[in-house]
């Protein structure tokens, strides 16, 4: 099936609305490619194998992600420190699940110690940093799980959600520390992990 076809399939009217969410036996390399076959689709899977293909987003919240994509990608170019990769990139995580996110960097020292075959494919790295930004599809609630018991669990080292709507922000730490930050006249700092790293909450705003 093609873009296209998926396009005008009863699939596409359900994510208009809402993600669609079932189970598959499909094994590690059939998923990969199914992922990558629909790259323009935002589908991700659990450590369960339960897979679900995310509704787009409104045009308010592409723009925000954007921004937030952005700011995060100008100051990785500033330095060697690592690359940032786009909102399409997927992870093989070490727990068996496969996530995507709005914003993530990767360090050189594991990018060096990747294949070439991994850089053509879907790796299997975990990024140092991450970034979510809610989108009016999202469950908040949801959204706090995937920080935690994904990225945080799986050992990305420093983790945002980014709430635009409602000005809000939760930062999350390796060693489980978590905290919420109130108000976009705040600056969250990369701390150590993207070291002089300062991201000022009202520049997603525009």
């Amino acid at each position: 099936m093609t873009a296209t076809a998926i396009a005008d399939s009863p699939i596409h009217e359900i994510i208009r609305l809402e993600p669609l969410v079932f189970k598959s036996r499909m094994s590690k390399e059939q998923f990969n490619r199914f992922v990558l076959r629909y790259i323009d689709l935002r589908i991700e899977r659990d450590k369960h194998g339960t897979i679900t293909i995310h509704p787009p987003v409104t045009f308010d919240s592409a723009y925000y992600e954007g921004e937030a994509f952005r700011i995060l990608a100008n100051w990785s170019k500033t330095n060697s420190y690592g690359r940032t990769v786009s909102p399409s990139a997927s992870f093989n995580l070490p727990d068996g699940s496969q996530h995507k996110a709005n914003g993530a960097w990767i360090s050189m020292e594991k990018i060096n110690g990747m294949s070439e075959e991994e850089r053509r494919s879907i790796a299997e790295v975990v990024p140092d940093f991450v970034l979510e930004v809610l989108s009016e599809t999202d469950s908040l609630a949801k959204a706090k799980k995937k920080m935690k018991e994904v990225w945080i669990e799986n050992g990305v080292r420093l983790a945002w959600l980014i709430d635009p709507k409602k000005e809000r922000a939760w930062i999350y730490r390796a060693n489980g520390e978590h905290e919420a930050v109130e108000g976009f006249t705040q600056s969250l700092s990369g701390e150590d992990v993207l070291p002089g790293f300062v991201f000022n909450l009202w520049e997603i705003k525009g």
